[in-house]
């Protein structure tokens, strides 16, 4: 039996750290309106509603979306396309917010 990768789920004090490594992309997976009013510094947009797993940018993924359920679809959209080094940031942008996290209004 083929086993998949388990999903990983990050907490946003583990993802700010990984955001420091190389090879690290933080993927936004929400829409370009959500996007363009308030995102993390340094992630890059693909909307789920047009989501494909093999457009998406080389490294180690990390999915981000509002409230982590897209993202979750994201990341087990990306699994199941073959993806190894993936997981997502549990609660989304409002956990990082929470967390007292910096973003990038406007």
């Amino acid at each position: 039996m083929i086993s998949q990768p388990p999903s990983q789920n990050l907490m946003p004090a583990e993802l700010c750290g990984m955001l420091l490594e190389p090879g690290v992309v933080l993927v936004d997976v929400r829409e370009p309106a959500e996007y363009a009013a308030e995102h993390i510094e340094g992630a890059v947009l693909y909307p789920l509603s047009g989501f494909d797993p093999a457009r998406l940018p080389a490294g180690r993924l990390v999915f981000q979306c509002g409230s982590g359920k897209r993202s979750l679809v994201a990341l087990q959209r990306a699994l199941a396309a073959g993806a190894q080094h993936a997981a997502h940031l549990a609660g989304g942008l409002l956990a990082w917010k929470r967390a007292g996290l910096p973003t990038v209004q406007g």
